[in-house]
């Protein structure tokens, strides 16, 4: 059975629910506080976007940082998430830098974003930490050589007379 009444605004269906909006079917609220309104182009607006709702990240990398179990963040808080995770490596690279006499030379974060399929809402999708450590081995006859080369290069080269 399925009755409308087009000029109450009120839609009686056989599931058994009712919904107010002159006719139209709106789907449940998934991601309560987000726009109820449909994009042109898009399957369902952010409030209804299941792929939003189920959206879960997870890290990759063989470093114990968080997110090794997939977990959902909202779409309000994944930057500040990601951006926090990415943080978590880029600290990892110092400690592994102080702990193996090295140095960090370069960190990097990048931060994504792609667009929802379903909704069509723009979101963090993931981020990426490129990090260079140098490490000094004053064992390495290469190493030793290097030091020998640059003293001998380097001596002299300022010279402070005083007359």
């Amino acid at each position: 059975m399925n009755l409308q009444i087009s000029n109450t605004g009120y839609q009686y269906g056989s599931m058994g629910g009712m919904s107010v909006g002159g006719g139209q079917n709106h789907s449940p609220i998934l991601n309560p506080g987000e726009s109820t309104e449909k994009k042109p182009g898009a399957k369902s607006s952010p409030a209804e976007c299941e792929t939003c709702k189920n959206r879960k990240y997870q890290d990759g990398s063989d470093e114990m940082v968080s997110f090794k179990a997939a977990s959902h963040i909202s779409p309000q808080s994944a930057a500040s998430a990601v951006r926090s995770h990415e943080q978590e490596h880029v600290s990892n690279a110092y400690k592994k830098a102080a702990e193996g006499n090295g140095k960090v030379i370069q960190a990097s974060v990048a931060i994504h974003t792609s667009v929802c399929p379903e909704c069509g809402r723009s979101y963090v999708s993931g981020g990426t930490t490129s990090t260079q450590i140098k490490y000094y081995n004053e064992e390495n006859p290469y190493q030793k050589a290097l030091k020998t080369q640059d003293s001998t290069k380097y001596s002299g080269m300022n010279v402070d007379i005083a007359c």
